[in-house]
């Protein structure tokens, strides 16, 4: 985008990415300090750690933080807002995550490591790394550009992203109402691409209630929910294809007692996901109409629960432009850059979903998320950290993005 350049100076990014040099043996030590902290999503005690870290590290830039509790036994959401030095300006909202998917223990049994030029740990990149990228990005723009060239800059903290965000989900969209842009801080794809489009996902809980009795003296009284999941196991995975990018899997199935007890109860954990709005909607009712077709058992009965939800992320036109400012930015730094699609869903789909424009996947480069095997790439640090704090420099002074701001409290005013 040829406007870009004079949005981002290259002395601006020279300037942005010394600042980020300065600072990368403190983003390591940090990077290890939460590596080494369990924060699987259920490990409050852990979470909440993260949390007071990140809390300390944004008051320490200039925000006024506030940590927000919940009922549900997680961690606390750390909402951090930062007034900038532009009034009309646009609202930029930043999104990362401080929960993994890894029981206690993990990072005892396999602690922060680089090796080759390569970190390991649990959650090193899904998302320690692209936690961290956010805080020392707007170091950096402190540091080098002395003030965020917008009207404020909001940072959410996120302690339950891995299981849907239900704690969290309620003020991310209460924020995003007021926000002109969103950046959320998942690592890189593996390539090295950002994320512009996300699958949606529909986290549902079947269970299927029969009746119990002895399956040797007399079978014929029992109605086996297992003999009827089996059914519907079937029925669901022939969903997949139907519709262009719909997935289907049951993943989890659980019941009965014993072998020789007819089986009173089976459920099952289902992920159906979709590239766009109107193909979730499709595959959920489709799921629907299976649960409510004829037994081949009878007497057995259905409940459906909706254990979580996000709407496809969908690739809007102001996305677009926020995704052209990256590339330019990545070409002034010397390297190609690329926006993709994935299957995985974050609070991406939340924002964007919203109509706020976003994009993903701007923390380092890293692969092989959730397993023991994931990784990051040290050596991608430096660049993305820097990108990122000249994307939101760009952001903020981008004319188009003011017009957005400017279009957004207009429609605030009147609505009053």
């Amino acid at each position: 985008m040829d406007q870009t350049p004079e949005l981002v100076t290259h002395e601006e990014l020279a300037a942005l990415r010394e600042a980020v040099e300065h600072t990368h043996d403190a983003y390591l030590a940090d990077l290890e300090r939460l590596v080494n902290t369990d924060c699987g999503s259920y490990t409050k005690d852990g979470v909440d750690a993260v949390g007071r870290f990140t809390a300390a590290r944004l008051r320490a830039l200039g925000a006024h933080v506030v940590s927000h509790p919940n009922d549900q036994d997680l961690g606390e959401t750390v909402v951090a807002e930062f007034t900038g030095t532009d009034p009309a300006g646009p609202t930029l909202l930043c999104i990362g995550h401080m929960d993994t998917v890894f029981d206690p223990g993990t990072a005892a049994e396999r602690p922060f490591e680089i090796s080759g030029g390569i970190a390991t740990g649990p959650g090193v990149t899904d998302m320690k790394s692209g936690l961290l990228t956010g805080l020392y990005a707007i170091g950096a723009i402190r540091d080098a550009l002395h003030g965020l060239p917008l009207a404020r800059l909001v940072f959410v903290a996120n302690p339950d992203e891995e299981i849907g965000s239900m704690v969290s989900t309620p003020h991310i969209r209460r924020l995003a109402v007021e926000a002109d842009v969103c950046f959320v801080l998942e690592c890189a794809r593996a390539n090295g691409d950002i994320v512009s489009r996300r699958k949606g996902t529909l986290d549902a809980v079947i269970t299927v209630n029969g009746r119990a009795s002895h399956a040797g003296v007399e079978p014929e009284k029992g109605r086996s929910a297992i003999l009827e999941a089996a059914r519907l196991v079937t029925d669901l995975h022939a969903l997949n294809g139907r519709w262009p990018g719909v997935t289907v899997n049951v993943g989890v199935i659980e019941g009965g007692t014993r072998p020789n007890v007819v089986a009173e109860r089976c459920s099952m954990q289902v992920d159906v996901r979709a590239v766009t709005r109107d193909g979730l909607v499709a595959a959920e009712a489709a799921t629907r109409e299976l649960i409510a077709a004829p037994r081949s058992v009878p007497d057995v009965t259905f409940e459906l629960v909706e254990a979580g939800r996000h709407w496809p992320m969908e690739k809007l036109e102001r996305s677009g432009r926020l995704v052209d400012h990256a590339v330019a930015l990545a070409d002034a730094m010397g390297f190609e850059l690329r926006d993709a699609a994935t299957g995985g869903a974050s609070d991406a789909n939340t924002t964007a979903g919203m109509g706020v424009p976003t994009i993903d996947g701007l923390g380092p480069i890293g692969g092989l998320d959730h397993s023991p095997g994931e990784y990051l790439e040290v050596g991608s640090i430096v660049p993305r950290t820097t990108l990122l704090a000249a994307l939101i420099t760009a952001a903020g002074r981008d004319p188009a993005v003011r017009g957005w701001a400017a279009e957004r409290r207009a429609k605030t005013v009147v609505s009053k």
